[in-house]
């Protein structure tokens, strides 16, 4: 671990910020691939692997984006908090007004949300997992653009953490795109490709979460907690309404604790 850390510290925050969430599109990917080696996926293992995902969302957002964001702001009391409020809120209501816009449908639902179009079932599908690729895509994007406006309470180490963090719990993610595609018919490569392709968003993200926090440095506390409403507003309208649809709901509980313990971990032990 260490020597990853040396490495990314070795090179350009922004560079660093495209490459670990190229990592996290790869891990993306590989869970994708699993459509060509598994013909249907258990639907309690997948409301199990939504909850971990919710989880792992969850403990980001606060070891990983609030709690620094906080801690950096200047002032007291009220005021110190008040950047993290704003940024939370703008987060929030960025991602509540993509979601009344941008046509999508949930996995585990049959209604489209969003405008009303003609698009296939298999892309609003995976406009759905782009979503939630946006905000986390941004929270990496932004830790690595403290780190590169010399932030102090910024670090490599916090940055890798999240990415690692996020990688894991885009696996799962790859796996809830291509599985129910090919359960619809959906050819194996297309299920794949679609899969992959929904977090490709989050390395064009990260790279502009970057660039404008190292050249915006006091946005960084209100960018942190942004990137943090995002998360939570995505995790608490889809992703765990997405784990409820079933008799599932004590797996994806427990996914849901297992990913917030793993976060939780990853980012104080590296951070």
């Amino acid at each position: 671990m260490n020597t990853i850390i040396g490495f990314f510290e070795s090179i350009n925050p922004i560079t660093g910020a495209l490459y670990a969430t190229l990592f996290t599109w790869f891990l993306t990917a590989l869970g994708a691939s699993l459509v060509f080696f598994i013909k249907a996926l258990n639907r309690a293992l997948l409301d199990g692997l939504l909850g971990f995902t919710g989880g792992v969302m969850v403990a980001a957002s606060f070891w990983s984006l609030l709690a620094p964001g906080i801690e950096m702001s200047p002032g007291e009391g009220f005021l110190k908090v008040a950047p993290a409020a704003i940024g939370f809120a703008l987060g929030a209501i960025f991602i509540f007004g993509l979601d009344k816009i941008l046509p999508h449908i949930h996995i585990n639902f049959k209604e489209s949300e969003g405008i009303k179009t003609p698009w296939h079932r298999t892309t609003l599908l995976v406009l759905a997992i782009t979503l939630h690729n946006i905000p986390e895509g941004l929270a990496v994007g932004v830790l690595f653009g403290g780190v590169a406006a010399g932030i102090p309470e910024a670090s490599i180490a916090g940055a890798v953490a999240l990415a690692i963090g996020i990688g894991i719990q885009n696996f799962p993610e790859g796996i809830a795109v291509s599985m129910p595609m090919r359960r619809n018919g959906v050819s194996r490569f297309k299920s794949f490709w679609y899969g992959q392709l929904s977090a490709i968003v989050e390395p064009i993200a990260a790279v502009f979460g970057a660039v404008a926090v190292s050249f915006f440095t006091p946005l960084l506390p209100y960018a942190l907690a942004f990137a943090a409403g995002a998360m939570i507003f995505v995790v608490v309208e889809e992703v765990i309404p997405e784990t409820q649809q079933d008799k599932y709901t004590d797996v994806a509980t427990l996914g849901f604790i297992a990913g917030f313990i793993v976060m939780m971990t990853l980012d104080v032990a590296l951070g």
